[in-house]
């Protein structure tokens, strides 16, 4: 086979195969926000503890072994606990973190909606307080000021 044929059926064969999906690699900083300090239960991304340190090193060995974030993560959970896992699950009682935050924001919203159109929109004839007798001198005395 010549040589110019050899590197047409490797082309052939290179577009004949699908190429395989490119999985994206995952970083530390991809998963540092997502995950917590078993110790002082921050982002670990803030944590300056010595353990971790020892979560970091742990992550960048798994990433490095070609681990996805999900079984990262998995792996974090099954060192550390349930705890480690920044995000929280959305089901049970943890989907009430998801919940709560954007229904109180709704109810914020209508409220304040409601309280605006209840306002009255024309202003109060007269200064409020006055009776009519005092506000006619008022009224009197500022025409009389201007003359």
């Amino acid at each position: 086979m010549s040589r110019a044929a050899a590197l047409a059926a490797a082309a052939a064969l290179a577009l004949a195969v699908p190429a395989a999906p490119a999985q994206e690699r995952t970083s530390l900083p991809d998963i540092e926000d997502e995950v917590m300090c078993p110790i002082c239960g921050t982002p670990l991304e803030h944590s300056q503890a010595p353990q971790a340190d020892r979560e970091r090193a742990l992550i960048r060995r798994l990433i490095a072994a070609g681990r996805t974030k999900e079984e990262i993560k998995d792996a974090l959970v099954a060192e550390y606990g349930e705890e480690v896992l920044a995000v929280p699950d959305d089901e049970g009682f943890e989907l009430t973190a998801w919940v709560v935050p954007p229904l109180a924001l709704a109810l914020a919203a209508g409220t304040i909606a409601w309280l605006l159109w209840r306002r009255p929109r024309e202003p109060p004839e007269g200064p409020p307080g006055l009776d009519p007798g005092d506000a006619e001198r008022l009224e009197r005395e500022l025409a009389e000021g201007d003359g």
